[in-house]
């Protein structure tokens, strides 16, 4: 059985700050970026479009 080669990749220096992958504002564009992909393109990947954005506003902090 042929098998794929692990992933190797260098992790950060523990004393280095990790950056998030996406800011809260960041997240929050993507997501009206999405909804408005949707809008404009009618077909399923539009649809997914929204979808994806439907969840991810839900996992999203709320502001106060």
């Amino acid at each position: 059985m042929e098998t794929e080669e692990p992933v190797l990749g260098d992790y950060p220096d523990a004393d280095e700050p990790r950056l998030h992958l996406l800011t809260a504002a960041e997240a929050r564009d993507a997501v009206e970026y999405m909804r408005l992909l949707e809008t404009l393109d009618l077909t399923p990947r539009g649809q997914a479009a929204g979808q994806l954005a439907a969840n991810l506003a839900r996992r999203l902090p709320t502001d106060g």
